[in-house]
C-alpha cells in the first residue's frame, strides 16, 4: 500500500484536486479526499480486492477541517489502544424469512451475495451481501425487537447507513415498490426506510 501515499500526494498537488476538495466541504474532509482519490486514480481502486480497499481508506484517514487537507499515512497498529481497528466488517440483521429479505436487499436494492462466505456452517439460514467493501449478514432468526411502536423516522431508531450515489433514483424505486420512507430532517440528501422485518436503513447520498 505504499502507492497510496504517492497517489494521495498526486491528488493534492493538482489544482483541480485542491478545488474539488475545497468545494466539497459539505461532507467530512476525509470523505471528500477519498472521493477525489477515487475520481483521479480509478485504476488503483479497481486493482484492490474488497478487503484491500479497507486498508486503502485507512491509509488516508487523517484530515484537517480547514481549506488545506492534510493526509498522513496510518496503519492499524497506530490506533489509540493498539487493538488495530480497521473498519466495520459487517452488520448483522435478523430476518423472519430469508427469501423475502433477499427480494428487498438483492432484487430491489441490487446488492450482490458474497458466495465465498460460509452459510452451511451456522445453525441457521443466512446470506452475506456486499455493501461496497463491507457486508450485511442476513440471519434467519427470531427477532426480539417489537415491530410496532418503533419511530416513524428511522433516523430516531438504531439503523444501518448505506452510502449511495442517487437518492432520487432510490426514492422512485421505493415509490414504485410501495416501500414507505422518510427523508432526512436536516435537508441533506438522505432517505430512511425499513426492510421487511422493520430493520431501519438510512441511504445517504455521497459524491
Amino acid at each position: 500500500m505504499a502507492f497510496a501515499a504517492a497517489a494521495a500526494a498526486a491528488v493534492l498537488s493538482s489544482n483541480q484536486g485542491r478545488r474539488s476538495l475545497h468545494q466539497n466541504q459539505s461532507c467530512h474532509p476525509r470523505h471528500a479526499f477519498f472521493n477525489e482519490f477515487q475520481r483521479s486514480k480509478p485504476e488503483l481502486i479497481k486493482t484492490c480486492q474488497p478487503v484491500q480497499r479497507q486498508y486503502l481508506r485507512l491509509l488516508m484517514t487523517k484530515a484537517s477541517v480547514g481549506p488545506t487537507l492534510i493526509v498522513e499515512e496510518q496503519n492499524a497498529d497506530e490506533t489509540k489502544n493498539g487493538i488495530g481497528v480497521v473498519s466495520i466488517h459487517h452488520v448483522g440483521l435478523l430476518c423472519e424469512n430469508l427469501e423475502k429479505s433477499l427480494e428487498f436487499y438483492q432484487d430491489l436494492l441490487g446488492l450482490e451475495v458474497n458466495e465465498a462466505r460460509p452459510n452451511d456452517k451456522l445453525p441457521y439460514r443466512g446470506k452475506w451481501l456486499w455493501v461496497g467493501s463491507e457486508m450485511i449478514h442476513l440471519m434467519e432468526l427470531p427477532n426480539p425487537d417489537p415491530l410496532s411502536g418503533r419511530p416513524e423516522h428511522g433516523g430516531r431508531d438504531r439503523h444501518t447507513c448505506i452510502a449511495i450515489k442517487n437518492v432520487n433514483k432510490l426514492k422512485s424505486i421505493f415509490d414504485k415498490a410501495g416501500i414507505p420512507y422518510t427523508l432526512s430532517r436536516s435537508g441533506r440528501p438522505a432517505i430512511f426506510a425499513r426492510d421487511p422485518d422493520g430493520n431501519a436503513l438510512e441511504f445517504t447520498q455521497v459524491e
